[in-house]
């Protein structure tokens, strides 16, 4: 018997539209002969089935069933596809595991600590993972801009604690600058992290569980057009993304131990992209993903696909491995 998937997408963060379109490439992906799929929409106004004529059934919260047509329809397991809040930061996670449902994202305490970058390096720092020199500020605190520059340095990065897709984050040079690229980070969040900036080369890695085995994919060296990685390198073509990167096999191997003994400290399931830069010839953390865009542009599909794994397996994989939990 098909089994009936709930994907759901879209969110309540400035990343709803990614979203939107990273579920509708597993909606189209995913085999029909195989599984019943159905497109859920979570927005904060509604949560909703919507058919292939656009026509939209409101979710039962009570069950996260739909009633189409006179029938009730239950899924037996959830794919999430929402980047940032509520599907990458817990809340999601919590709510389904208190229905018992199936999902294909981490579990609640561990999106809700990769999703605060604060929190997440802190915890890794006792394992010997590098990270950025860093400084932090709660909105409402009073702002030392000298204690900030001596601490970090300058040029550095400005981002909003808890969001993703390079919303929220400014390129800060000078002293001065400070005060605007807070502003600029709390109109996405209450807190914010202030890091140094690591100029060497920036690469993604994809780790995953694939086939019951934590799988480390091709690593991307990100090349970006801009001052930095931000949302128009990202998702309007302006970065190389080389897979695989153009690292010696010394570094090669560095990363790729770094990042799978990242994700098995976090023991994380399902998808993941972290990344890193080099400095000094060592990987530092940037941050980690447990959503992931799934887009045609998205860097771990390309990294899939290096490693062999087509979208429709990868996208398949990720429901054996939630069904077999």
């Amino acid at each position: 018997m098909k089994k009936n998937i709930a994907i759901i997408m879209g969110g309540y963060s400035s990343e709803f539209e990614i979203s939107l379109k990273s579920g509708q490439v597993v909606y189209e992906t995913l085999d029909k002969n195989k599984f019943n799929c159905y497109r859920i929409h979570i927005f904060k106004d509604k949560w909703v089935f919507v058919n292939d004529s656009n026509e939209e059934f409101p979710v039962n919260k009570s069950d996260f069933s739909i009633l189409v047509d006179g029938t009730k329809i239950h899924f037996d397991c959830i794919f999430n596809a929402v980047h940032g809040s509520p599907g990458e930061d817990g809340y999601l996670q919590g709510y389904f595991e208190l229905l018992n449902l199936p999902h294909t994202s981490c579990n609640m305490y561990k999106a809700a600590l990769t999703f605060n970058k604060r929190d997440c390096l802190s915890t890794l720092k006792p394992y010997g993972v590098k990270t950025a020199e860093s400084y932090y500020v709660n909105l409402g605190d009073d702002i030392d801009e000298n204690a900030i520059v001596k601490k970090v340095g300058l040029p550095c990065f400005v981002k909003a604690n808890r969001a993703g897709s390079s919303f929220g984050i400014t390129k800060v040079y000078k002293k001065d600058e400070i005060a605007l690229a807070l502003e600029v980070a709390f109109k996405e969040d209450d807190e914010v992290i202030i890091e140094s900036f690591l100029d060497g080369t920036e690469v993604s890695v994809g780790v995953i569980t694939y086939k019951g085995e934590i799988t480390v994919l091709p690593i991307t060296e990100i090349v970006s057009d801009n001052d930095f990685f931000d949302y128009k390198a990202k998702y309007l073509g302006q970065s190389q993304e080389i897979t695989p990167a153009r690292l010696s096999d010394s570094d090669t191997e560095k990363v790729r131990h770094l990042a799978k003994k990242v994700y098995q400290a976090l023991r994380l399931k399902g998808f993941s992209r972290s990344e890193y830069i080099f400095k000094d010839g060592e990987p530092h953390l940037v941050e980690i993903n447990t959503v992931p865009g799934l887009t045609a542009a998205s860097i771990l599909p390309q990294q899939a696909a290096a490693a062999g794994i087509s979208l429709s397996d990868l996208f398949e994989n990720a429901i054996a491995e939630a069904l077999r939990d």
